[in-house]
């Protein structure tokens, strides 16, 4: 017996191996892509691991199972009794008296239309339910996509900073240069310095945002916070909006908050008439048999029993809530409606605010930044400008490098909550025909 107790347990460890094994290579290709990451890989990745998500999902899927049961019949009635004293008893005359039972199964059954109803109830329920889990892909796809987007910027200023600072350096030894020949004052190479020990500061505080943000992302993905993430791929450029008009429409066909509002509405003119269907009685039918009958032809019985209605004002007060509760979810879909439009007018209103700022950086203030700069260090070496300009124009140059990406990204968040506040999970891309959003 022992061989066979060690087999055992030798094969239970190698399937626990080969199943961590799986598992972390399973979670290797979904978040490891690579050196680099796109954002719709981000997006997926978080879609498929996000905890929230789960929890929805059994939201949703409870909300189902409530479908059926609102529809079936109540379990069927078994009734048992018997006359004690007919155990082992005889009548005077010395006879034995049969033992006295009964038996009696009964079913209700509510009047029709009750079943299909509170079934019609139950499904719009989990309609809202399963509008709910839409919903909340929408928040954490934005949500992946914004911080994405700080993912890139977080890296493209590290990346100016570090060439930043090699051309400071490169200043510091013109500097010194010029200071050693006497053509200059040690104010110069000590400025240098100074701006030299500020970007190393620069430095160490975006490690910081980087790791901030690294930790938010590994939030959503469900993951250590400190476990590694790869490099952002190169944002697109965005040069034009789709259609506003053809966006509206969009959105109030697609926003699941209003496909759930409708549910809603639809549930409460069920539970109306629910209502409604509660002034007739239920049946309950039920069969027997009786052995307390002397007459045997008595013995089998059936009959039918009702409820009697008699509450009526509280069947009233049912049906005026119900009416109630409908018209406050048709006003609520009418509010949202507006609510929806007003959050669109707005992300679109951003968005073509922060195109205007990232076509102003990319097309006038950074070649102007690094025009100024040039000519700046060429005038220095010359000996015909100041350090003092030489600095100013290169920490332009910086600030203009960091707010033309800083731009590009807010294009992008801003594109992700236009793409929200419409509804949809797919990219919107205008067309270059129309401006018109591509299906």
């Amino acid at each position: 017996m022992r061989p066979i107790y060690h087999f055992i347990i030798q094969v239970l460890l190698l399937l626990v191996f080969n199943l961590t094994a799986n598992l972390s290579a399973f979670g290797s290709e979904t978040f490891h892509l690579g050196k680099i990451i796109a954002v719709e890989q981000l997006v997926a990745a978080v879609l498929q691991a996000n905890p929230k998500l789960e929890v929805a999902q059994a939201t949703w899927q409870a909300a189902i199972a409530r479908v059926e049961q609102q529809t079936a019949l109540e379990d069927p009635q078994f009734q048992y009794n018997f006359a004690p004293l007919t155990i082992n008893s005889q009548r005077a005359n010395a006879q034995n008296l049969d033992f006295g039972q009964r038996f009696e199964i009964s079913q209700k059954l509510p009047f029709p239309g009750k079943l299909y109803w509170r079934g019609q109830a139950a499904e719009y329920l989990a309609e809202t339910k399963q509008q709910d889990l839409t919903t909340l892909r929408l928040q954490l796809a934005t949500q992946a996509k914004s911080l994405f987007a700080d993912w890139y910027f977080i890296h493209r200023a590290i990346a100016i900073n570090k060439s930043n600072q090699t051309l400071l350096a490169d200043f510091r030894d013109i500097a010194v240069t010029r200071y050693s020949t006497g053509r200059t004052s040690k104010q110069d190479v000590l400025r240098a310095e100074v701006e030299q020990a500020l970007l190393r500061h620069q430095a160490i505080v975006l490690q910081r945002q980087r790791k901030t943000i690294l930790a938010q992302l590994n939030t959503l993905l469900n993951r250590p916070l400190e476990t590694p993430l790869s490099l952002p791929q190169q944002l697109t450029e965005i040069y034009e909006l789709p259609n506003f008009e053809q966006l509206q429409s969009r959105a109030m066909l697609s926003r699941p908050e209003l496909k759930s509002s409708m549910a809603n509405i639809n549930l409460h003119k069920t539970r109306t008439k629910l209502a409604a269907l509660e002034y007739y009685p239920d049946l309950k039918l039920s069969a027997g048999y009786s052995s307390l009958w002397d007459n045997e032809d008595k013995r089998f019985n059936m009959g039918v029993s009702i409820n009697i209605p008699l509450n009526q004002s509280k069947r009233r007060a049912a049906e005026q809530q119900a009416k109630a509760d409908s018209q406050q979810a048709q006003w609520r879909k009418i509010d949202l409606e507006a609510r929806i439009s007003e959050e669109l007018a707005i992300a679109y209103a951003q968005l073509e605010e922060s195109l205007h700022v990232l076509r102003l950086y990319r097309q006038q203030l950074s070649p102007l930044a690094a025009e100024n700069l040039a000519a700046a260090k060429a005038d220095y070496q010359a000996g015909k400008g100041d350090f003092l300009t030489l600095i100013s124009s290169e920490k332009n140059r910086l600030q203009t490098q960091l707010q033309s990406e800083q731009a590009l990204a807010d294009v992008h968040r801003r594109f992700a909550a236009l793409e929200r506040t419409v509804g949809s999970l797919e990219v919107l891309t205008p067309t270059k025909d129309t401006g018109g959003v591509a299906p």
